[in-house]
């Protein structure tokens, strides 16, 4: 059953990866916007964890402080019972501020932990950051390019093309064609009714001449 999924499953991602393949040959820049918006949501995630950690450093900081003052005023009434000779409250009174003394030492530590991880969580937002902008703007110039490639082709075919560029050229000179040959039929009847007018017209002029 395993061996069945297994094959379900790698049939699957190489039909995606063929889909993707097919995609990125037809519209790369399609492509190149889905990488993008998903680059985004995974900044946006990371976003979303620097504010958490953020969060934490303020509670470990509250934390310190609350158990580092806890300390210092149980270290303090120590001092105060043992002076006034009360054994018992002195012991508790030690027991106490050594309890908020470990504590304190620990949140130190994990605060201090918290700040490194903050700065490199900082840093590398950071640069996630600047490189989402260099893809936005590798984009924009591909994008320019991809449209003024587009642009030329287009004219390419128009000026270029004999499929595309006679046909202008071809259909004028099919009504040139026309043209002539309605001229070449009215002058031809013109001179077709005119004829005997003119004909007779010589005769009589001759006759004078004579």
């Amino acid at each position: 059953m395993s061996n069945l999924f297994t094959r379900i499953k790698n049939t699957i991602v190489a039909d995606l990866n063929e889909a993707l393949d097919h995609k990125e040959k037809k519209n790369p820049i399609a492509l190149l916007n889905q990488y993008l918006r998903e680059s985004e949501q995974e900044a946006e995630k990371v976003r979303k964890l620097l504010e958490r950690q953020y969060q934490l450093k303020e509670e470990f900081t509250r934390e310190y402080n609350e158990a580092a003052d806890l300390a210092q005023k149980r270290k303090k009434q120590a001092e105060i019972a043992a002076a006034a000779g009360e054994q018992e409250l002195q012991a508790f009174a030690q027991q106490e501020y050594e309890h908020y003394e470990q504590r304190a030492s620990r949140l130190q530590e994990m605060l201090k932990q918290a700040n490194t991880q903050l700065l490199e969580l900082e840093r590398n937002y950071e640069d996630m950051k600047h490189k989402l902008k260099d893809m936005h703007l590798r984009r924009m110039e591909l994008m320019g390019r991809e449209n003024i490639t587009r642009a030329n082709h287009q004219m390419s075919k128009v000026l270029h093309n004999e499929e595309y560029s006679d046909q202008p050229y071809s259909r004028f000179n099919e009504i040139e064609t026309y043209i002539d040959r309605l001229e070449h039929e009215v002058n031809t009847s013109y001179y077709r009714s005119t004829i005997d007018a003119k004909i007779a017209q010589l005769e009589k002029d001759m006759k004078k001449a004579e």
